[in-house]
């Protein structure tokens, strides 16, 4: 009925698609949460109409938190909490908040999974499964973006979502990353009290990092929040390769005059590699060296087929025309990570999942920004810890020796080209002189010109054939079939049929190949996905 409703068939908006899943429930609201972080898949609209998607829902009945909570402990709940709430902080997809007392008196806050959410979401899934194979291309997608993958993808994260025991393994390893970092807090977690489906921490009591008249009336200086919680952002980015991916205002509170940073079920991961990598291209762009950066894409993205590197190196240079001369701290950093998700598309290149979920938190923290400081520039920031980190990071010692060995090869590799350059001259005024050029193809290389070859082959014998059919008819040659000589009919009817054979044949191995093909990706994602965890 709410796919009749909204005409999916003939096509879908981004206002349309927000509209839909908010009308079919809860689960199909965190699904568009999580799809707002595929900038490098759906198209920037898109994202950004799902980034409006709310994460406050109806609250489950008080019963079933208890019911919860019981199944959990295997005990009743008033055994460990003195008292709870009815009325929940919170109410979102997968699950609510609940302030609690614990029998010491320690003031705490219970988030309690929804009762069934893990089977509503795993069924849900698989009627998206069927609604995708039935739904018109998005944005212009058409053979771009395999959405059976992406749904595999989101379910996979959502069920990182869904196991509490993960979170508490986030928040331990986050804290344990800001420890010396005295602006910032992570509240305490009861992780004796912590099952997979509940998660029970401290109770903070602060205020939303951009409520802006709040926090002048407690005296608070606002440039100063916001530069320090710009920098922890980026050191979380930089340093420590595991950042939080959903900075919203409702996740991130100001206390005690310190940043306290809470709900860590959704966090990105960032290896050293991929690192090192967006630090290269970040240096690309900034020497305004297309070569650099277009390294940097090929070695961090991940390919269907080899991408046109004609087509990638014009959009990037048009990229670095719009990015490169201007000052850093003029830059949207997110519009700059955006529009490189949006090259990265164009070319057929997906991403890591890490890498995917910058997108969108960037774009959150940049407007939590406008709202305390809009004067402060992320890209400012990020390029004063990116310069401090390159200085840092410098073993002198070493680039003096390696400059130093590098300067003495290149001076005695020199003294050898003026009788390098005699010799090449003798050669080529003697007609002696030879080229050498070595071609290494890949298989898939080879597979496809191999194919080509017969193709034509086979195109060409059909052809000789019907020229040779067509001159027998013009003949007075007998046998007859229909007034035609037998020979020049046999002709032409071997002709179609060798036609009709090689094009199904063609049509055939096209479609095995797409299948192969997907089945590969399938299993490359399955154990990318292992690694990850």
């Amino acid at each position: 009925m709410i796919v009749r409703k909204y005409h999916i068939t003939r096509g879908i908006t981004p206002e349309k698609l927000r509209q839909l899943l908010v009308e079919l429930g809860p689960t199909y609201v965190k699904l568009g949460q999580i799809m707002s972080l595929h900038s490098d898949i759906l198209p920037k609209r898109y994202c950004d109409e799902l980034m409006k998607l709310t994460s406050e829902v109806d609250p489950m009945p008080f019963e079933d938190v208890l019911d919860v909570l019981s199944h959990s402990y295997r005990l009743d709940p008033y055994e460990i909490f003195r008292s709870i709430e009815e009325k929940p902080l919170g109410s979102a997809s997968i699950a609510q908040v609940h302030r609690a007392t614990l029998k010491n008196g320690g003031e705490v806050v219970i988030k309690v999974q929804r009762k069934g959410i893990y089977d509503t979401m795993a069924r849900d899934i698989g009627l998206l499964h069927r609604l995708v194979s039935h739904m018109p291309a998005v944005g212009g997608l058409s053979g771009v973006a395999d959405f059976d993958m992406v749904l595999d993808e989101l379910w996979a994260v959502a069920q990182e979502e869904m196991d509490f025991l993960k979170e508490a393994a986030n928040m331990q390893e986050f804290r344990k990353l800001n420890r010396e970092i005295q602006y910032v807090y992570v509240p305490e977690l009861y992780r004796e009290y912590t099952t997979d489906r509940v998660l029970v921490m401290e109770y903070i009591d602060g205020v939303a990092i951009d409520d802006a008249d709040r926090l002048r009336e407690l005296g608070y200086d606002l440039s100063e929040i916001g530069e320090k919680f710009v920098d922890n952002y980026i050191k979380q980015i930089m340093d420590d390769g595991f950042f939080h991916a959903d900075p919203h205002p409702g996740n991130v509170k100001v206390r005690d005059g310190k940043i306290v940073w809470l709900d860590m079920g959704m966090m990105g991961r960032l290896t050293e590699r991929l690192r090192q990598i967006m630090a290269r291209g970040v240096k690309g762009i900034a020497l305004h060296d297309v070569r650099i950066v277009e390294d940097a894409v090929i070695d961090l993205g991940e390919f269907q087929e080899p991408p046109n590197r004609r087509k990638l190196y014009e959009d990037l240079r048009n990229y670095l025309d719009k990015y490169g001369s201007e000052d850093m701290g003029s830059i949207s950093m997110s519009e700059a990570v955006l529009d490189m998700f949006d090259v990265m598309k164009n070319n057929g290149i997906a991403l890591p999942h890490g890498v995917t979920m910058l997108g969108r938190s960037l774009a959150q923290m940049e407007g939590v920004l406008a709202k305390i400081s809009p004067d402060i520039s992320m890209s400012a920031i990020a390029e004063q810890r990116i310069t401090q980190q390159m200085f840092r990071d410098i073993d002198w010692r070493e680039e003096l020796t390696n400059g130093s060995r590098r300067l003495w090869r290149s001076m005695s590799k020199s003294v050898e080209i003026p009788g390098l350059a005699s010799d090449a001259l003798k050669e080529y005024l003697s007609g002696e002189s030879r080229m050498n050029l070595r071609l290494n193809m890949s298989q898939s290389t080879v597979v496809i010109i191999r194919a080509a070859v017969r193709n034509l082959v086979i195109g060409m014998c059909i052809a000789a054939l019907l020229v040779g059919s067509a001159i027998l008819c013009t003949t007075d040659m007998s046998p007859k079939i229909f007034g035609i000589p037998m020979l020049g009919f046999l002709g032409f009817f071997i002709a179609v049929l060798a036609t009709a054979f090689f094009t199904m044949r063609f049509f055939w191995e096209t479609w095995l190949r797409k299948k192969i093909h997907r089945r590969r990706t399938m299993r490359k994602m399955r154990a990318r996905r292992k690694k990850q965890q």
